[in-house]
């Protein structure tokens, strides 16, 4: 059997996994067979066709780069600045600015990142990369601000709250798996609840409950806690992705928070989270990084990188699936040109 036609549901041997200190216990809240997986990820059946500069939500909900937006209030919390503003159509948009330092802007790499996982089957809210508006205060003068992410809140989206990544109906399924494989290769450090949001989305005359992860701009670079350096094409090029497999399961060259989330995986989730990012096109990946406003120089570099991570997650498969086989560390790739 093929990864792509593996079921989605892998109830592991070890549900309740645990990592040194007082790391909360990780087990899923109900057995797999019964867990809404509709919820958290839906088969990317038309993945060829999947637009991934504009995304899942489409070009008509796009924000127009040249509108005058007119100002809400400054965002009150978090590490990156932010703004809440109106557009000219009545509608809100959340602006993630750049921050003040040198750490690195999250919103290139969020943009990037949710098309990505939208096109292999994640949902996410309606997100778009505007590089600067033009905002009127609340005496009608207008300026220049940085732009960045713009999250638009979309009336058929209801915020319902946050969920756990240790706690929750999809630990131990296979597209649960898939997506920390997925964020691994793309070295995100943010593993924390308090980014995973909980949608209400209307749907005709019924409600859909989403299981989203939110603000992914913590990536690209290097992972680590305090605090990674993200949208780094250098670190990230020379980071690697997997170090080795022991006692059936992946060890990954990841340093940032919640190691217990990354302690089961094993090498066919890697091969599963592999195979769908690897059906992605060179024009989808190009798209997707366009979308998050990167010059196409770089974003051949970011994307040569993660095919290498790619190849490197479908040998793994590759080598477990053989019976003579010895689950061995997989060698890193020279950085070369995109194949």
């Amino acid at each position: 059997m093929t990864v792509k036609r593996a079921s989605a549901y892998v109830f592991p041997l070890v549900i309740a996994m645990y990592s040194p200190g007082c790391a909360p216990k990780v087990q899923p809240t109900m057995p797999p067979w019964d867990a809404p997986l509709a919820e958290f990820w839906q088969r990317p059946n038309d993945l060829a066709s999947r637009d991934l500069f504009y995304g899942q939500w489409g070009k008509e909900r796009a924000p127009d780069p040249d509108a005058i937006y007119t100002f809400v209030e400054r965002k009150q919390h978090g590490t990156n600045p932010g703004v809440t503003v109106v557009d000219p159509l009545g509608r809100e948009w959340h602006v993630k600015q750049p921050p003040h330092n040198d750490q690195g802007a999250e919103g290139p790499i969020e943009v990037t990142l949710s098309r990505v996982l939208s096109a292999v089957g994640y949902h996410q809210p309606p997100v778009y990369f505007v590089p600067s508006l033009s905002m009127a205060d609340a005496n009608g003068r207008t300026h220049a601000e940085p732009g960045g992410r713009f999250r638009l809140t979309e009336k058929s989206l209801k915020h319902a709250g946050t969920w756990s990544w240790q706690q929750n109906p999809f630990v131990g399924t296979r597209p649960y798996q898939g997506l920390l494989v997925m964020l691994m290769m793309f070295d995100n450090s943010d593993l924390k609840n308090e980014n995973n949001a909980l949608y209400d989305v209307k749907n005709g005359d019924g409600v859909q409950r989403w299981y989203v992860v939110r603000d992914l701009g913590t990536a690209l670079g290097g992972t680590g806690r305090i605090p990674p350096q993200r949208g780094d094409l250098d670190i990230f090029e020379r980071e690697p992705f997997i170090t080795g497999v022991k006692d059936g399961f992946v060890e990954f060259n990841y340093h940032g928070w919640h190691q217990e989330l990354v302690k089961r995986i094993s090498p066919m989730d890697v091969a599963w989270a592999s195979e769908w990012l690897g059906q992605l096109s060179d024009q989808q990946w190009s798209d997707a990084f366009r979308a998050g406003g990167y010059a196409p120089a770089v974003a051949d570099r970011f994307i040569g990188r993660l095919r290498q991570k790619i190849a490197e997650g479908r040998r793994l498969g590759e080598t477990i699936a053989s019976p003579s086989s010895v689950p061995l560390p997989v060698p890193r790739l020279t950085v070369g040109s995109r194949r």
